[in-house]
């Protein structure tokens, strides 16, 4: 059985001190890590405040990066590397967000080449894939996340795949208050198995945790656990505040 997995993405909300305030909220919660593993995604500028405070706090929570260059180093300026957030205390990092490819033009071959530097970096991957709108009305929503899923694994070995989590994420989900139903994202999650299995077989496949991400709350976390192949969730606003992430994270306690 795989280990529920919720994961906060802070996006570009929280400064260095807001950032401090909250993980050290969230630590004051009761939460059963042999139940749940549980992250976040604070800002570049907050990743060493809040590895810290967990390390010193000494509670298993991974700390991500929410995004990375492809890029090892150079000319880039702007951009910030794995080894950069990796030295600052990130243990993983977000690649693929729906943000990512819609606002910053992210294409699927930047996105797999992210994945390979994050890999090569030591940092574990949280891949994420999901449909527009119109590709959810034209009927190609199963079509377009499974190329994501085999595009941005591509040349990823069975060495290395235990290292990445896979996030639906529909695009016209994230921050609209609208949510995919459970039944229409277990079918999805269920699709993206599929091609897991296709590109690593079924023994693999059934270890690969995929997270459901689209305005996840306190009021829909536990419908949307209790399917089969939806293994946890990435959260957007929900995870700004202690009390209502803790909600999440407990959601079946």
């Amino acid at each position: 059985m795989r280990k529920p997995y919720i994961y906060g993405n802070w996006k570009m909300n929280l400064d260095m001190h807001g950032s401090s305030d909250l993980i050290s909220s969230i630590l004051s919660v009761k939460i059963d890590y042999t139940k749940v593993d549980v992250g976040v995604a604070p800002d570049f500028s907050s990743l060493y405040k809040v590895s810290q405070t967990i390390k010193q706090m000494g509670y298993p929570i991974s700390v991500a990066a929410q995004n990375i260059s492809a890029e090892e180093k150079g000319a880039f300026t702007g951009d910030v590397s794995a080894a950069m957030v990796f030295a600052a205390g990130a243990d993983s990092t977000i690649l693929g967000h729906s943000e990512r490819r819609m606002i910053f033009a992210e294409g699927d071959e930047l996105i797999n080449q992210k994945v390979k530097t994050a890999l090569r970096n030591n940092l574990d991957v949280i891949l994420c894939v999901g449909e527009t709108l119109d590709e959810r009305e034209s009927g190609v929503a199963a079509d377009r996340v499974v190329y994501q899923v085999g595009m941005g694994l591509k040349d990823i070995g069975m060495d290395r795949i235990n290292r990445v989590t896979l996030a639906y994420e529909p695009v016209w989900a994230i921050g609209t208050g609208k949510t995919a139903t459970p039944a229409d994202a277990e079918d999805i999650h269920g699709k993206i198995r599929t091609q897991l299995s296709k590109m690593y077989g079924p023994v693999v496949a059934e270890k690969i945790r995929i997270l459901y991400g689209g305005s996840v709350k306190p009021d829909n976390v536990s419908a949307l656990m209790m399917r089969e192949n939806i293994d946890g969730a990435l959260v957007g606003g929900a995870s700004l505040d202690a009390t209502s992430f803790a909600k999440l994270v407990n959601f079946n306690g």
